[in-house]
């Protein structure tokens, strides 16, 4: 082998050194990449996902609220009673809590609960005129359909019925007015009224 050879041979082995070295220097990161280094998948936190998957999360559930409802039905001894009946209640949609519980009133039961022996003596051509809440007392003006029709013991259960879903719905002193004019007696055959009213305003 001569001078020339022996050249050429060196400087093939050393292209040959310089071609491993640079081989391993690049393969080498691949394998050693740390976890949460680019080019490496890894979770997504939940806080960098498009806006699109934020809103197909579910929103934070509203406690649904209720009105009590007085009709009047029968207990377990088959005596008839006075029946506080809930009613679903969403006061950005309902508005007033004591209008909605009265207009529910004068609605009367459901058709499954009139099966069981609800009812009501709540006339169903009685009109809510106005209601006025105001922050010492509460005024509520009925049409005069509330006064009439069904008999004495049929007024003194609607007056009951009336009384006591007020009560409930609101802890202000509340007047019962029919047709613009407060109502000292109810019915034909005139029974009186003490307001404000509580479960004391008539007698039975």
């Amino acid at each position: 082998m001569n001078k020339q050879q022996a050249l050429a041979l060196l400087i093939g082995l050393i292209i040959i050194a310089i071609s491993i070295f640079v081989g391993i220097r690049v393969v080498s990161p691949m394998f050693n990449q740390p976890e949460d280094q680019p080019g490496v998948i890894t979770d997504i936190p939940k806080e960098d996902l498009p806006n699109e998957n934020k809103e197909d999360e579910p929103k934070e559930q509203k406690t649904q609220e209720y009105v009590p409802i007085v009709f009047i039905g029968k207990n377990a001894n088959g005596e008839e009673v006075y029946k506080v009946i809930k009613r679903e209640y969403d006061p950005e949609i309902d508005g007033s809590k004591l209008r909605h519980a009265l207009e529910l009133l004068i609605l009367g039961p459901k058709q499954s609960e009139k099966a069981t022996g609800t009812y009501s003596e709540v006339p169903a051509n009685t009109n809510i005129l106005h209601i006025y809440e105001r922050e010492d007392k509460v005024i509520i003006d009925l049409s005069s359909g509330f006064s009439y029709g069904g008999g004495t013991e049929s007024i003194y259960k609607r007056l009951f019925q009336l009384i006591k879903t007020v009560n409930r719905n609101t802890a202000k002193p509340a007047y019962l007015y029919i047709n613009g004019k407060q109502a000292d007696v109810i019915g034909g055959d005139g029974i009186m009224i003490t307001q404000p009213l509580n479960e004391n305003s008539i007698g039975e």
